[in-house]
């Protein structure tokens, strides 16, 4: 599980990850592509997210979930 939103750290992030755990590696790099740009613009509807601190900022990591993937099919469907 990861933290919360956070609007603060959000706003300094300088640095975007996504993490596509094994059992989503059949999308394809299309649906993937969309899925990633769909997380990282709504950030705080992401079901696990992390905020990695940086020198100058934030890394903010995402990993992708099933239902992350199923709320976003049905959004673009």
């Amino acid at each position: 599980m990861g933290e919360p939103f956070d609007p603060y750290r959000d706003a300094l992030v300088i640095e975007q990850k996504t993490i596509w755990p094994a059992e989503l590696a059949h999308l394809s790099a299309e649906e993937k592509a969309r899925i990633e740009k769909s997380l990282h613009a709504d950030a705080s509807a992401a079901a696990e997210l992390d905020y990695v601190r940086l020198h100058a900022g934030f890394c903010r990591t995402i990993t992708v979930t099933a239902a992350d993937v199923e709320r976003l099919r049905g959004v673009h469907s």
